[in-house]
């Protein structure tokens, strides 16, 4: 059985402890992965410490190249890496699965190596000149998920890095694998220490985001785990960026013709088994076009295999771990139990923490499928009169990261757009999230944007120097 390590000033490091990881789809052991120790927070976040200065201070030139450099190897080993996902996380190799997941990967090391954030003449006058720098802040805590472990984990890795910060990420506890190996290999192509590895489970990243020595705190994950992250960087006052999840709405607009949006409604809805923070997680329809919506999602999820993700002709797999196959079960038998209309879609296997493709209608806001975040293959369907009514839905609970709008008219999609409380809200797409464009969530869902020039904005701060002439 291999043994994984963290990485820690560009070497592979020895833990005293190990857990095993398994396929979720099958329940073989993928290999051991390191269980490390608040000392080994410590000497992680010293090594980011000491590489940090000499890093800033090369160029932004070299700096981008060594990005640059991290997408080719990505590339280069997508395809080992894309096999240790679907092993660990359970999302296929096909369609929108591990595959898809290391394109992103690249794309999103790529963008952030090609953009540049000079400094900005603010103010100036016959009397003075003040120009806006960006300069880094020093040392990053990332804290990635398990449900896009290596995409999140690039995410917060590349700006902070490309900005001149150095890193110490922790992956998940759930998921930590295939995200250790790709660290090992792109900290190949940089000088040592800047990207460092921890793993475990909470008591380790407790102790990372509230180490002295951080100065900036990325997150992705629950929000009760974002508050707790939020009271211990009490201890440092590093800055947060928090992606805290959401319970994504989507509007039908009435008359909206169905077969054109069926298969983007679908996969913004299921999308890694539902499995994804900005995925459709309510799906409001008006009462005269509810039955051809269901109908039309219901004849495409027929068509939709589910199993083992090493088996290339299948496109959803099973949910991760089962923590979160249990209570997406508790949730679908709770609305039936309220008497719901529970479709299920899909043969799935004995083994592994499978659920069908789930369409639940008959179903209102204030059931717990509704109003608490899934994550999962199962998707209710509700009916509403005006959308009036249908917008005050969407805006009713405190999550607010993402919400799309469908419509056959671009004008009136947009106003409704404009009346949803969400940090992005798509029109005819969902969950389409681009690297040059600003990613976050509003209310409960966090603060703070990823991604494009106002991402590396993030991850510096801003310093004015001032003349007199």
């Amino acid at each position: 059985m291999q043994t994984y390590h963290n990485t820690v000033r560009g070497k592979q490091t020895e833990a005293n402890e190990h857990q095993e990881i398994c396929n979720p789809a099958t329940g073989i052991t993928l290999g051991l992965a390191p269980i490390n120790s608040e000392l080994d927070v410590d000497l992680a976040v010293d090594a980011a410490r000491q590489a940090q200065k000499a890093w800033a201070s090369t160029s932004d030139q070299e700096r981008r190249e060594a990005v640059a450099r991290v997408a080719q190897v990505l590339e280069e080993n997508s395809g080992y890496l894309a096999g240790l996902i679907t092993q660990e996380q359970g999302k296929p190799l096909s369609g929108p699965g591990s595959r898809f997941e290391m394109q992103a990967c690249v794309g999103w090391t790529q963008v952030p190596s090609a953009l540049e954030l000079p400094p900005e003449v603010v103010y100036e006058d016959d009397k003075r000149k003040d120009v806006l720098y960006r300069f880094p802040l020093g040392v990053v805590a990332a804290i990635a998920p398990w449900n896009w472990p290596l995409m999140i984990a690039i995410w917060q890795i590349i700006p902070a890095i490309r900005m001149g910060n150095t890193v110490v990420l922790k992956p998940s506890e759930y998921t930590p694998i295939a995200t250790l190996e790709m660290v090992r290999l792109i900290s190949q192509v940089l000088p040592p220490g800047v990207l460092n590895t921890v793993s475990g489970d909470g008591r380790i990243g407790a102790a990372l985001t509230s180490h002295p020595d951080i100065d900036k705190i990325m997150f992705t994950g629950s929000e009760s785990t974002g508050r707790r992250i939020v009271e211990a960087s009490s201890q440092n006052l590093a800055p947060i960026t928090l992606e805290l999840g959401g319970n994504d709405a989507a509007i039908i607009m009435p008359g909206t013709e169905t077969s054109a949006i069926v298969e983007d409604l679908f996969w913004g809805a299921f999308l890694n088994a539902g499995q994804t923070c900005a995925c459709i997680k309510r799906l409001y329809v008006h009462e005269n076009d509810y039955d051809s919506v269901v109908a039309a999602l219901s004849d495409f999820a027929c068509q939709v295999p589910i199993g083992d993700g090493m088996d290339e002709s299948n496109l959803i797999g099973p949910l991760q771990n089962t923590m979160q196959h249990n209570k997406v079960k508790e949730l679908i038998a709770d609305a039936r139990a309220n008497g719901c209309d529970v479709i299920e879609f899909g043969d799935i296997p004995e083994t592994g923490y499978f659920l069908p493709l789930t369409l639940v209608g008959n179903i209102r806001d204030g059931h717990r499928l509704v109003d608490e975040e899934q994550f999962g293959p199962a998707l209710p369907i509700i009916r509403y009169r005006s959308l009036d009514e249908a917008i005050g839905s969407a805006n009713r609970l405190s999550a607010a990261l993402g919400a799309s709008v469908w419509a056959n008219s671009l004008e009136e999609a947009e106003l409704v757009a404009s009346k949803l409380e969400a940090g992005t809200v798509w029109i005819n797409q969902h969950g389409a999230i681009h690297p040059m464009v600003p990613f976050g969530g509003n209310k409960a869902s966090g603060y703070g944007v990823e991604f494009g020039i106002e991402g590396l904005k993030a991850v510096t701060q801003p310093r004015v120097i001032s003349i007199k002439k």
